[in-house]
């Protein structure tokens, strides 16, 4: 299975490799966004776009609704676990 995790891409830090820097649930982390990044848009253009986060690779752009909704259900999900196993994840 996997599982991609929404983040915000909030600047490009070597735009000749295609790497941005993405906020994923408070944390910035380097991601390649080649996976993304339009031959027709300059990759400056992705500033503040949401993206689905895989083992460091951007996969997709999604909206910021779809953001939110899965970051809830990640949310959901790790209470849950808490709640079945009795730890904190």
């Amino acid at each position: 299975m996997c599982l991609g995790i929404p983040g915000k891409i909030v600047s490009i830090s070597h735009s000749q490799h295609k790497l941005g820097m993405v906020d994923v649930g408070g944390v910035c982390r380097e991601i390649n966004l080649a996976c993304i990044v339009a031959k027709d848009k300059h990759i400056d253009e992705y500033v503040g776009a949401w993206v689905l986060v895989h083992v460091g690779f951007a996969m997709s752009l999604i909206d910021e609704r779809e953001a939110a909704r899965t970051l809830e259900l990640l949310q959901q999900l790790g209470e849950l676990t808490t709640e079945i196993t009795g730890k904190a994840q």
